[in-house]
């Protein structure tokens, strides 16, 4: 199989600021061909905001798609705030931008932290969604947070993890959550930007199956790693205002949507057992478990199989 590259850079054709009440206002854009095939990305994290090549995860001849920074991150104001920012503020936010467009229905597009959202906001709208591309499934359930956050990927990380360790005094560390949330929320800026680079830069240097320095390097930069890191916490240590284990329990509401699950096989912040709970219980969608892969969307096997994927469903042949 020939490996596929991003599509060529394009600019976005439109932008705006949404006001979406609660004191929120989020940055928006919309790239590729208007009137072509509706489509929404939605950004990991949460916290991380949308970069250029992400639009490039669709043929801009072919898909009329709206990226956007979540509450609180990327150009969205007020940066980092975590009041009245939950899921489901969020998956509000996605059906307002929609209704802006004038989309009837779209596909919806997210990875990592933005599968869990792709899922809240299409078990909520189902019949606004024409297909799921998902990609680094994240149910968020305690087992998911306390791999990755407590026990289980420090094994695979130790001296990583040590770092990670390192802002928190042994007697919190039984709650990584919760000594990083007393720090995140600080009065004290100087503690805030400690604690959200630590944070931010443990995720940045395990995502990936080797390391790349040009992945990780965003992480570590101020204004990102506080949005980042504040935001991640904040919507961790509240389980996503999720119920345990809802993503799986109300997959049947995607019946009859088509979709795509591509997962690593060696991805460490979602462990594949989530991606494949997914894929038995939602029968509509082709299930991708990538070898030799991690957890971002840029490693190669996971990049050519999400555009195959964007492809398939504008009805583009390989």
């Amino acid at each position: 199989m020939t490996l596929r590259s991003l599509y060529p850079e394009i600019e976005p054709f439109e932008t705006g600021m949404l006001e979406v009440g609660d004191g929120h206002t989020i940055y928006w854009e919309r790239a590729g061909t208007k009137g072509a095939k509706p489509a929404v990305f939605l950004h990991g994290g949460p916290g991380g905001g949308i970069a250029p090549a992400h639009r490039r995860l669709f043929d801009p001849a072919l898909y009329d798609v709206i990226l956007f920074d979540q509450r609180g991150c990327g150009r969205s104001t007020p940066h980092a705030e975590l009041n009245a920012n939950t899921t489901w503020r969020l998956v509000a936010d996605i059906e307002r931008l929609r209704e802006m467009a004038g989309f009837d229905r779209w596909l919806v597009f997210g990875g990592s932290w933005g599968s869990t959202l792709a899922l809240a906001y299409a078990q909520t709208y189902p019949e606004r969604v024409s297909e799921l591309v998902l990609r680094g499934i994240y149910t968020l359930t305690r087992a998911e947070l306390s791999w990755y956050y407590q026990f289980g990927v420090s094994e695979m990380f130790p001296d990583k993890w040590e770092r990670f360790q390192a802002p928190i005094p042994p007697d919190e560390r039984h709650d990584m959550m919760g000594a990083y949330r007393k720090r995140l929320t600080s009065p004290d800026k100087a503690v805030q930007l400690e604690a959200a680079k630590a944070w931010s830069l443990w995720e940045g240097e395990t995502i990936t199956l080797l390391p790349e320095p040009s992945t990780s390097g965003k992480f570590a930069e101020d204004d990102f790693a506080i949005a980042f890191a504040r935001i991640e916490n904040h919507f961790f240590v509240h389980s996503g205002w999720l119920e345990e284990g809802q993503l799986i329990r109300d997959a049947h509401r995607l019946h009859g949507i088509p979709g795509v699950i591509v997962h690593g096989r060696y991805d460490m912040p979602c462990p594949a057992r989530y991606a494949w709970a997914l894929h038995k219980v939602w029968p509509d969608a082709e299930f991708h478990l990538i070898e030799g892969a991690g957890h971002a969307y840029s490693e190669p096997g996971i990049l050519d199989r999400l555009i195959r994927a964007t492809d398939q469903f504008a009805g583009k042949s390989s």
